[in-house]
């Protein structure tokens, strides 16, 4: 016990300096890739095997866990009456006309590092929700995100809340209630670029992409969007040439600098966009795969774009987009580039393969293993490893690169659709009730 905490005060230490490896402070990380190079991360779990520990999460929410030094945050909605049973898989599912009528608290939570002890836990609102939701989405879908001076918790409808590390609230805001696609609810996240805090929310009402100040929560600026729903996490773009905020759509993909000008847009997504795009390789990768939609494309987008960049007709590449592949996206879980390499984890349980620089297919479809249907979680990677968590809170555990091989198995046995965080040389994963700290232990320790 001695030793268990001795490791866990060293690694608090190491979190003190602000190191990258000490931080992951939004959805899929700081530059949204799902990718770390720390050394010495679990690759073997279970509900036992290598836990530091677990913790009960009250209520349900599908954001993911960030971290900074020695916090972890995330938020909740708890329902004070009878839960919906989330149900695992795709199908499609008519409108949803009825909120619940029972009373529901809006919660966000802070827990320490090194314990997994709810440090602190703040309810932001109580009351009935004004619109259903998705059964297999939450009242709380959006990852918060932290600058290490304040934490930034976003629940759709509910607005914005703003709170210093310790809980105290600096200040909250309303954005509006808006009807989402056939009230199936939201999930963007906001996401911070130095003092300015960006939020898309598009709707069937009046989609906007907003700008606020960090510090205060006034509105610098604000555009309109000619778009319907969409549940896709913007992405600020430092390019070398400018830095602009990308807006997934599936009407059109837009891109913004940072005062809210259009710079660019691009038509051609699928019906549905999720995914959240990233950048590497000089490249910005933008994908949008509703399993419904004849086009679920993969695009590979150089710097510098302007006005209309669709592509015409059969091209697969222009002045500006390197390439693209028309059938190669997934739906709900975001792409993952690591190394040479571009993986697409389908919802239905297939895992591609391509060369991330020019978009050759290296492998299609190959499927994980009998009763792995269902991914919502977006994959991650590291140790020359890739990990894939399905709705069952099965993780499968591949080898990186050019061949096809599953290595393990990790099972949590219970629903998971938040994609984890990795930080201190661990795996934060949530799943529907609980919260993990997966930890390599040393070779004196025994589970």
């Amino acid at each position: 016990m001695l030793r268990k905490f001795a490791l866990f005060f060293a690694i608090g230490l190491m979190a003190g300096d602000g190191r990258a490896d000490a931080n992951w402070p939004q959805f899929r990380g700081s530059k949204a890739l799902g990718t770390s190079e720390e050394a010495n991360l679990p690759d073997t779990w279970s509900t036992t095997q290598n836990v530091a520990w677990k913790t009960e999460i009250p209520g349900r929410g599908w954001s993911s866990p960030i971290v900074w030094d020695r916090k972890i945050f995330l938020t909740s909605v708890i329902n004070e009456g009878k839960y919906e049973a989330a149900q695992k898989g795709l199908y499609f599912l008519g409108e949803r006309t009825k909120p619940s009528t029972d009373v529901h608290r809006w919660m966000v939570y802070c827990l320490d590092v090194e314990t997994g002890r709810i440090a602190w836990e703040k309810m932001v609102h109580k009351g009935l929700p004004e619109f259903a939701h998705h059964i297999k989405n939450s009242l709380a879908s959006e990852t918060p995100v932290t600058d290490g001076k304040r934490l930034y918790a976003y629940f759709g409808n509910r607005g914005i809340f703003c709170f210093d590390l310790d809980g105290k609230e600096l200040w909250s805001k309303k954005l509006g209630n808006y009807r989402t696609r056939l009230s199936w609810g939201t999930a963007a996240s906001p996401v911070l670029y130095k003092d300015r805090l960006y939020i898309v929310n598009d709707n069937e009402e009046k989609s906007f992409l907003v700008c606020l100040d960090a510090a205060t929560g006034k509105e610098i600026w604000k555009v309109d969007r000619d778009e319907k729903t969409n549940w896709s996490t913007p992405f600020i773009w430092e390019n070398g040439q400018r830095n602009e905020i990308v807006t997934p759509g599936s009407g059109k993909v837009r891109s913004y600098d940072l005062d809210g000008k259009l710079l660019w847009e691009l038509s051609g997504m699928s019906g549905i966009t999720i995914a959240t795009p990233f950048t590497a390789n000089g490249y910005l990768y933008i994908s949008s795969g509703y399993v419904m939609s004849p086009r679920r494309p993969v695009y590979a987008i150089r710097p510098g774009a302007a006005g209309d960049i669709s592509l015409q007709g059969d091209e697969i590449s222009n002045q500006y987009i390197a390439w693209s592949q028309k059938q190669g996206a997934s739906y709900n879980p975001s792409p993952l580039l690591y190394g040479d390499y571009l993986y697409v984890l389908k919802d239905r349980g297939f895992l591609c393969c391509s060369e991330a620089k020019t978009g050759k297919e290296i492998y299609k479809d190959q499927r994980i293993g009998p009763g792995a249907n269902g991914f919502t979680s977006s994959p991650w990677a590291y140790d020359g490893k890739l990990f894939c968590l399905s709705e069952d809170g099965d993780t499968f555990v591949f080898q990186a690169g050019p061949e096809y091989r599953l290595l393990a198995k990790n099972s949590l046995d219970e629903l998971c659709m938040a994609t984890p965080a990795i930080a201190h040389g661990s795996l934060f994963i949530r799943t529907e009730s609980k919260l993990y700290r997966i930890q390599k232990k040393s070779n004196n320790e025994k589970d």
